[in-house]
């Protein structure tokens, strides 16, 4: 008798798994992003001048409610609408760790620096409008 409720525990339980992951994937249909997520769509690296490299990144984002694309430790991350427009790119946390975050002057970007001394400089596109 208890081995036969066990097993129609068990039963109802991987029933129940099934219905979860099968509502799960009609949410989330192939090409969805999760909300929260992003992804990189395309990467384009250009090291034709000597000591430069010039990388142009595009991301697609699927963000919660206040949140906008933005960048995380060096990757792209949903990140708090307010830093965006108010261009305060160094609350992002956009640096790797153990590297130092500065604001470009006329605040069009940002530098992370290195603890050797390696400066990379990252600029926004003009185009970024949050109203």
């Amino acid at each position: 008798m208890q081995l036969l409720k066990a097993l129609w525990a068990l039963a109802g339980a991987a029933i129940c798994c099934f219905l979860i992951f099968v509502i799960h994937s009609q949410f989330l249909k192939e090409g969805q992003l999760a909300a929260g997520t992003c992804e990189i769509v395309t990467l384009d690296r250009d090291s034709s001048q000597p000591r430069r490299t010039i990388a142009r990144q595009t991301a697609r984002c699927a963000c919660k409610k206040g949140q906008i694309a933005g960048t995380t430790r060096a990757r792209p991350a949903c990140v708090d609408a307010r830093i965006i427009k108010t261009k305060q790119w160094c609350e992002m946390l956009p640096c790797l760790e153990g590297e130092g975050c500065d604001l470009l002057i006329n605040k069009s970007g940002w530098t992370c620096t290195q603890p050797g001394g390696r400066i990379k400089t990252t600029t926004t596109e003009d185009q970024l409008d949050i109203s």
